[in-house]
């Protein structure tokens, strides 16, 4: 059905619900259930339907709102916000949030933005398909943080594989020869991740991979770590972990099986979130810049705004931070 054709009568009739539920659900507002509202924009996306904000744009020709998605329990993306809200207040902008659960999709974080008349869209560590994204990006300008993305997406990210060959660098010169990965999967910058790793292993002469299933959280660490004590041996004396949560979910449990940190396993995170300095965590670390990003991810909405095209992706330099969490291999290790 063509999108000029549908109504909000046609959304009501195929959620099952009143047409009054879903204007409510479209203007952002109090007064419908998540359930409810995930069924509302779920039928929207199905019959392809956008709220029709003309009539309200009428004699405000600019919202100067910059819509963010992010992930709620991503705590890089506390750091990023800090920065966007800063960088957007400068530029004359106001920052609306629409966060990421495991109860709420990305597409129901950027319907309520939509809803919202935010002029732009800066999506952190998206996970949506670079068909929605190129669509989205259609209808208003996108800047993809943390992520590549092609199709007419603006991108401002992290150098990710640059980071890895940097962390893999410091464990071979500290003597270590088998380094393990503990691998992102699908999130925003693990392939690229993946790839900075193999390189910094070739680099090195051709040591041996070692990549466990990790991911983003502290309680993935974890599991990490419980793969990794069930070796019994050639263990490695060397991880680098997709992020810092990550590391920091590995350190906890190898610590309580009686493994010392760093003088039977050394460990590199990913990010340089605040806990990583904490002085009894000394997480050794690849930091990346979030004031840079939160920068360069304003900007781009700005020239955007402004009419100019979509550029080239902005590509941030990481920078390795040693503390206490890495140590030269012992000999015999």
């Amino acid at each position: 059905m063509a999108s000029d054709r549908v109504t909000m009568e046609d959304v009501a009739a195929r959620a099952g619900v009143s047409r009054a539920l879903v204007s409510i659900v479209f203007r952002g507002v109090a007064g419908a259930s998540d359930a409810t509202r995930e069924r509302v924009l779920a039928a929207a996306r199905e019959l392809d339907y956008r709220p029709d904000t003309r009539a309200s744009r009428l004699g405000r020709s600019r919202t100067r709102m910059i819509g963010v998605t992010f992930s709620v329990g991503a705590a890089f993306h506390g750091d990023l916000l800090q920065s966007l809200y800063t960088h957007a207040d400068a530029a004359g902008y106001e920052v609306v949030l629409s966060g990421v659960t495991p109860e709420r999709s990305e597409s129901a974080a950027v319907e309520t933005l939509l809803a919202e008349r935010c002029e732009a869209i800066v999506a952190l560590g998206s996970t949506l398909g670079a068909g929605e994204l190129g669509r989205l990006a259609a209808q208003l300008p996108v800047v993809s943080v943390l992520r590549a993305v092609s199709g007419g997406v603006d991108v401002v990210r992290t150098d990710d594989a640059a980071g890895l060959q940097l962390a893999v660098a410091h464990l071979v010169e500290l003597g270590h020869e088998r380094i393990a990965l503990l691998d992102g999967g699908r999130a925003a910058g693990a392939a690229e991740r993946r790839r900075g790793y193999r390189a910094g292993l070739r680099r090195a002469g051709g040591l041996p991979e070692h990549v466990y299933p990790g991911g983003l959280t502290e309680l993935e660490g974890a599991s990490s770590a419980t793969e990794f004590l069930a070796l019994e041996r050639d263990r490695p004396t060397a991880v680098t972990a997709f992020n810092d949560r990550c590391a920091l979910g590995f350190i906890d449990v190898v610590r309580q099986a009686g493994l010392r940190v760093p003088h039977d396993v050394s460990v590199v995170g990913f990010d340089d979130i605040s806990q990583a300095a904490y002085p009894h965590v000394g997480l050794t670390t690849v930091r990346q810049d979030a004031e840079q990003l939160g920068t360069a991810a304003i900007r781009t909405v700005d020239a955007r705004l402004s009419g100019a095209a979509p550029g080239p992706a902005t590509v941030i330099d990481p920078e390795l931070v040693v503390r206490t969490s890495t140590a030269p291999l012992l000999s015999g290790g």
